[in-house]
């Protein structure tokens, strides 16, 4: 499939998952999405979908593109769930900040690795261990209070790291599956 067919479909899927707060909008007032809302989801639902698609496209095996999906998934999820209520506290909670070094340990490894399978893996280990470590820094700077909120926060995280960690694995397989791109 070509490039532009691949935006193309990117671009549709994005504007198809909008309409659905758009139309529930409609019937409901528990659903109040703003403008603003509804440009900062359309960039991380066709960014993610770019992403995806270009990564995937420099695998060579089916591994290779799974474990591109649940990396681009976790950092979705990621984004959005900070944006939306926040990870740490609030939405507004200064801590919540200290997850974009999660992302930019995954994409920074990334490049480095030059998008080779065994390089990738490393990228994703490293992104797990950032993720995992993030309430750990957000309590030794900010001191919160010690509650039931705290074990949520570092459950959540741990599922997180898990998503980073799975995807690091399957990049780990297809490394060691596809002759010639073990680097």
């Amino acid at each position: 499939m070509t490039l532009t067919r691949s935006i193309t479909r990117i671009a549709l899927a994005t504007a198809f998952l909008l309409l659905i707060p758009l139309v529930a909008m409609q019937f409901t007032k528990e659903v109040t999405w703003t403008l603003d809302d509804f440009i900062i989801a359309g960039i991380l639902l066709f960014g993610s979908g770019l992403a995806y698609t270009l990564v995937a496209r420099m695998g060579g095996s089916t591994t290779y593109r799974v474990a591109v999906g649940v990396a681009v998934v976790a950092g979705l999820l990621l984004v959005w769930g900070n944006l939306a209520v926040g990870f740490i506290g609030s939405e507004n909670n200064p801590a919540n900040l200290l997850y974009g070094g999660v992302l930019a340990v995954g994409i920074i490894g990334a490049i480095a690795a030059r998008f080779r399978p065994l390089g990738m893996a490393r990228a994703m280990f490293a992104a797990a261990l950032t993720q995992f470590l993030v309430p750990f820094v957000a309590m030794a700077i900010w001191k919160p209070e010690a509650d039931l909120g705290l074990v949520q926060v570092l459950a959540l995280n741990t599922v997180f790291a898990g998503l980073w960690a799975g995807s690091g694995w399957l990049f780990r397989r297809a490394g060691t599956t596809v002759p010639g791109v073990n680097q």
